[in-house]
């Protein structure tokens, strides 16, 4: 991987600036410009495309292929542009919080945490001390701000107002909205670690990544999702949605709205379809 270009790709990929240095503001701005251009999206799943767990890999998807992708993807490719552009990135597991307040899987979800230097002091007294930040572009309708990893009160977001809260076994609890969103193993992991999580999702029928089709985004003023062929607008709160009919139509929404050039319209894939599908370590699909 040509370094030097696919990090200039990339920014250019987001509409985003190389930053001077790699601070909070900095970082903030990267996420922020994520998540309204490169779509969290589960289309490979249906579309049979191999989704391969290497950095190389990731990367080129989101800036060759302009694609998106699902959480091992997207902060997966992410943790790759911001240890580039000098931030301190450590990759993290998390479990996602089911309907009922249980747990997902171990890997169920990516999520990074990110180091950023600040000032401290004053005057004679000033030195250099650093902030680490819960950074997530990969869980769909989310903070759309870093959050504070350290903090544990309330903490404003477009989103709405999240809080990281302690957990059992020195584990922490994402929280939006007074609901949990996951729980996050402070220890550090590998990208190879998520493998068999990606497999799962990408195969497993108790899945919902297997079970339905979703392509969303965030925009200046709300959400834009194409779920099959149902298209849901949000905007400054007020949600709208409508039927898509003919296939030109939704491939003509995915390329309006996501950046998607796809030669054919994903449509669910049935458990039959999807026997026979192998892996090798690093690669799911």
């Amino acid at each position: 991987m040509d370094t030097s270009r696919t990090i200039s790709d990339y920014l250019h990929r987001i509409g985003a600036d190389r930053p001077v240095v790699p601070d909070a503001m900095a970082l903030r701005d990267l996420q922020v410009r994520h998540l309204r251009t490169v779509p969290f999206e589960n289309l490979s799943v249906h579309l049979t495309e191999e989704i391969v767990l290497e950095e190389g890999a990731l990367v080129a998807k989101v800036v060759d292929r302009r694609r998106g992708g699902f959480c091992y993807e997207l902060n997966g490719a992410f943790a790759v542009l911001l240890r580039e552009l000098g931030f301190r990135v450590t990759l993290l597991q998390a479990r996602v919080f089911t309907a009922d307040g249980g747990l997902g899987i171990p890997y169920d979800h990516m999520t990074l945490l990110v180091e950023t230097e600040t000032e401290t002091g004053t005057g004679t007294g000033t030195g250099r001390g650093v902030e680490r930040w819960l950074a997530d572009v990969g869980f769909g309708s989310h903070s759309t701000h870093p959050l504070a990893f350290d903090e544990r009160g309330d903490q404003e977001d477009p989103a709405g107002t999240f809080r990281i809260v302690e957990a059992p076994e020195g584990d922490i609890d994402v929280v939006r909205d007074g609901k949990r969103q996951y729980r996050i193993d402070q220890r550090p992991r590998a990208l190879a670690d998520f493998t068999a999580g990606a497999w799962y999702h990408r195969t497993s029928p108790d899945s919902h990544f297997t079970r339905s089709l979703v392509c969303s985004r965030n925009t200046h003023d709300g959400r834009i999702t194409l779920s099959g062929r149902r298209l849901v607008t949000t905007v400054d709160g007020e949600r709208h949605e409508r039927e898509l009919v003919e296939d030109t139509e939704i491939l003509a929404a995915y390329r309006e709205h996501f950046g998607l050039d796809l030669d054919q319209v994903p449509r669910v894939m049935t458990n039959r379809k999807r026997e026979g599908l192998s892996w090798t370590s690093g690669t799911c699909g």
